[in-house]
């Protein structure tokens, strides 16, 4: 009857709601999830608690690996000798932690995914980063807790004098949540750590733009684009796309070849290897001709050739899209504050470290203060014992023993019990007189520290103070360069806000090779400079197109099969000045055979309304602008083009532009848009040009400038009245433009200029000079011009292409010249010129 009574009715439910919740909580807060403060899960803690405890510094010989776990296990981590080791062994890798906190001897496992040598083969100690992670731990800065038997304590966290947890990030999976934090660069950590401090106001952005750009993996890599970089910055959850690094070489056969030096953070190299040969295999990928890991311990080295017939950029983009050498991290910046998980931002974890920080410095300056008073307490009474030296010993001579001694002391010399037992306990060698002068010594330099620590507990901005300078001084001895690179190629729309406004200089080459630069990349130079190397060029590639617009314009491509595509400024691949660029088909879905012939740029607000087309063969089209605002990837038809012919020339008109067509001969005609009625993108057009037996080379539009600027293939150009040319109908042969001779070769390009701005003249050799069209002389239509750009033998200008005017030192020293040696220079030239 007594047993019944002890039975307990429980809902199963419930009870199992309960239990499974404990468990949870038990999984997310002592096993899973990493302490915001310190950056540590429970089990790298002990970790290093237990080598702390054992003596096992930077500076001390390894001990075995098994030693570790075992007192890690006996002590504080009761869960199996296994998930200690592999906790440690993750530590020790440098390819797995940014900055490791334990220094492996032996074997600690690969990127192959090559797990470490057993515990009693390899051996272990801190490592000279993680000092910081323990100094100060003895000064009170933080709990110690007990073990789970009661027996010992453990600190409950760590003091961490820098952000571990966003430095080397961390992974857990909790039950029902996951924390996957990417590991970051120490000395832009600290920055945004200091920065947050001096400017609790700061923004993401402000922290992003001048302070912690991005995660900084161990194994280096490109991340593409900043959109996941801000939302994971933001918001705490982001999809961060990593690339591995490549270098591309052009072997002595004509063969090319890829070498991966970096990957990206957490691929298996093995795997990532094995995948490639799969895709190779089922010619998923075709033109690999061999792949070999020539990876040592040196780092990684993927060799990659091909065959001598493929483009390697096609290549290359397939290897990025089908393998892990581009791959995803996924952000989920959660851990634990206040001992509950919670989802935070880049900012809230920096700032729940620096509220750590700040207590970890009061605890210590306390504990300083607290052991400095004591030791001030007892000289002060060292300093009444040498002062009443005589009497004293008197006393302890006739004392029968230490508590009459000691409570002689206390009675007669007002003296406490702390004071009188050091009395008691002074060796005789203090009472010599350089002794006494050391206790006065160190009792006053006491006080001035007793008196700076009281400070630093009443003025909370030394406390800040103090945070940055050690974090400086870390910041100082272990900081390094990121490893990891951040390219705004293959950027997102979402960076739009990332990218700043500018002007840049987009060129394209006659085999499609498209980039961008900054247009004040190329300085103004006189007319009849040699210019500078615009482009490294293969020896049959030619620079094709080069215009000028703001990066978050759209750009229409219009191709020699006359489709349009579109896209932003900024999703053009940056370049720098000799760079060759992408190939246009990684970026465009051209056919075969299919080349881009024309880039107009479109603004958000223009006064332009229709396109105007010109091809090949002399035919004209105009077209409502707005046919081409959307724009499939797969691009669409700008003009349908008769057998024979191709696009050559397209411009943005008003609906009353007057229109200006040249051919090779030096002919050209001048007739009113409005002669050519608006059709749709479908037509073929109409007869604008007369080529009789040449071809189309160039257009202009009076709404463009007063002036038509005539270059011809060897360099001669000049300036001429739009004006000089009389309207026509359209679909005339024209009148002469420029006076074309065998000294000037044809005429390869046609501008219209207002004669203040610049002009980029391009040769076929990549070479190309800037120069003031200031400097460019006036003439009449049957005229041959002036030298603009010496050209070499068998080189020819290319393209032409008109910039905005660029103020420099140069320019201001001509003006200053122009009256004297630059006058009569320029005139002797116009004189010649019009001989």
């Amino acid at each position: 009857m007594d047993d019944i009574n002890k039975v307990k009715q429980l809902d199963i439910v419930t009870d199992m709601r309960k239990s499974f919740l404990d468990y949870s909580m038990s999984v997310i807060v002592a096993r899973a999830l990493p302490d915001v403060r310190d950056g540590m899960k429970p089990v790298h803690r002990r970790i290093i608690h237990g080598m702390n405890e054992q003596g096992m510094y930077s500076d001390k010989p390894y001990k075995k690996s098994a030693r570790i776990v075992g007192d890690v296990m006996g002590k504080y981590h009761p869960h199996g000798d296994s998930s200690i080791y592999e906790a440690m062994v993750r530590m020790a890798q440098d390819f797995s932690y940014r900055y490791p906190l334990v220094q492996g001897h032996g074997n600690f496992g690969s990127m192959d995914g090559d797990g470490a040598a057993a515990m009693r083969y390899t051996e272990a100690r801190m490592s000279k980063i993680t000092m910081e992670l323990i100094r100060d731990i003895n000064k009170d800065t933080v709990d110690f807790i007990p073990n789970y038997d009661g027996e010992e304590t453990e600190p409950s966290v760590l003091p961490s004098k820098f952000p571990n947890l966003v430095v080397n990030g961390s992974m857990g999976i909790a039950v029902g949540m996951a924390t996957n934090i990417p590991p970051h660069n120490l000395s832009e950590t600290i920055d945004a750590t200091i920065a947050i401090i001096r400017n609790p106001e700061i923004t993401i952005m402000e922290l992003m733009e001048n302070h912690i750009f991005g995660p900084d993996y161990p194994t280096g890599g490109t991340i593409l684009g900043r959109s996941g970089i801000k939302q994971a910055f933001e918001t705490g959850r982001g999809s961060i796309i990593t690339r591995a690094k490549v270098k591309i070489e052009e072997k002595s056969n004509g063969k090319t070849r890829f070498i991966f030096n970096e990957i990206p953070y957490q691929v298996n190299k093995s795997n990532l290897v094995k995948k490639i040969a799969e895709l190779v295999r089922d010619k998923a990928i075709e033109g690999i001709t061999e792949l070999r890991d020539e990876s040592n311990r040196d780092g990684v080295r993927i060799v990659i050739e091909l065959r001598k017939d493929v483009q390697p950029d096609i290549v290359l983009n397939q290897l990025y899209r089908l393998t892990p050498l581009q791959s995803s991290f996924g952000v989920n910046f959660l851990a634990l504050v206040n001992g509950a998980p919670k989802q935070l931002n880049i900012k809230e974890a920096l700032q729940h470290y620096i509220d750590h920080q700040i207590e970890v410095i009061e605890r210590r300056t306390r504990y300083d203060l607290r052991k400095a008073e004591e030791r001030a307490h007892i000289l002060e009474g060292l300093k009444i014992a040498l002062d009443n030296i005589d009497a004293i010993i008197t006393l302890i001579r006739n004392s029968k023993d230490d508590e009459t001694a000691r409570n002689g002391l206390m009675e007669n010399f007002e003296l406490s019990e702390i004071q009188a037992r050091a009395i008691l306990e002074m060796q005789l060698r203090r009472l010599t007189g350089l002794q006494r002068e050391r206790i006065e010594n160190e009792y006053n330099e006491l006080l001035a520290r007793i008196t700076d620590l009281k400070d630093i507990l009443a003025n909370h901005e030394r406390v800040l103070t103090i945070i940055c300078d050690e974090l400086t001084e870390i910041k100082e001895k272990y900081g390094d360069e990121r490893r990891t690179e951040i390219s705004d190629e293959g950027i997102d729309i979402e960076d739009e806000d990332l990218i700043p406004v500018e002007d840049i200089v987009i060129s394209m080459t006659e085999t499609g090779y498209i980039k961008r630069i900054p247009i004040d990349t190329y300085r103004t130079q006189n007319r009849g400079g040699r210019g500078v190397k615009g482009m490294n060029m293969n020896e049959d590639d030619v620079i094709d197109m080069l215009i000028t617009m703001s990066t978050h314009d759209y750009l229409l491509l219009f191709s020699n099969f006359g489709r349009v595509y579109r896209m932003k400024g900024y999703k053009v691949p940056s370049g720098t000045r000799t760079s060759k660029g992408i190939p246009v088909v990684n970026l465009l879905n051209l056919n075969e055979g299919e080349k881009i012939r024309a880039m107009i740029p479109v603004q958000t607000e223009s006064e332009m309304k229709y396109l105007f087309f010109v091809t090949k063969n002399g035919l004209v089209k105009r077209v409502d602008e707005q046919e081409f605002y959307s724009i499939r990837q797969n691009g669409k038809i700008a003009i349908t083009l008769r057998d024979g012919d191709e696009l050559v020339g397209v411009r943005q008109t008003n609906g009353d532009n007057e229109i200006v067509i040249a051919g090779s001969n030096g002919k050209a005609v001048r007739f009113n848009e409005n002669q050519v009625r608006p059709m749709g993108r479908s037509a073929s057009g109409v007869r604008g040009f007369n080529v009789d037996g040449s071809t189309v080379v160039g257009m202009a539009t009076s709404e463009e400038g007063q002036y038509i600027l005539s270059v011809s293939e060897n360099g001669y150009g000049k300036r001429t009245n739009m004006d000089e040319y009389r309207l026509t109908s359209r679909g005339t042969k024209g009148v002469k433009t420029i006076n074309i001779t065998e000294k000037t070769g044809n005429l390869v390009a046609v501008r219209a200029v207002n004669g203040d701005e610049d002009v980029m003249i391009i040769t076929d050799q990549g070479i190309i000079i800037r120069i003031s069209l200031e400097n460019v002389g006036v003439y009449g239509r049957n005229t041959q011009g002036v030298k603009l750009i010496n050209v070499a033998e068998n080189e020819k200008v290319a393209r032409v292409a008109p910039v905005a005017k660029q103020e420099n030192e140069e320019d201001e020293i001509l003006e200053e010249l122009e009256e004297t040696v630059v006058e009569k220079v320029l005139e002797d030239l116009d004189n010649k010129a019009s001989e």
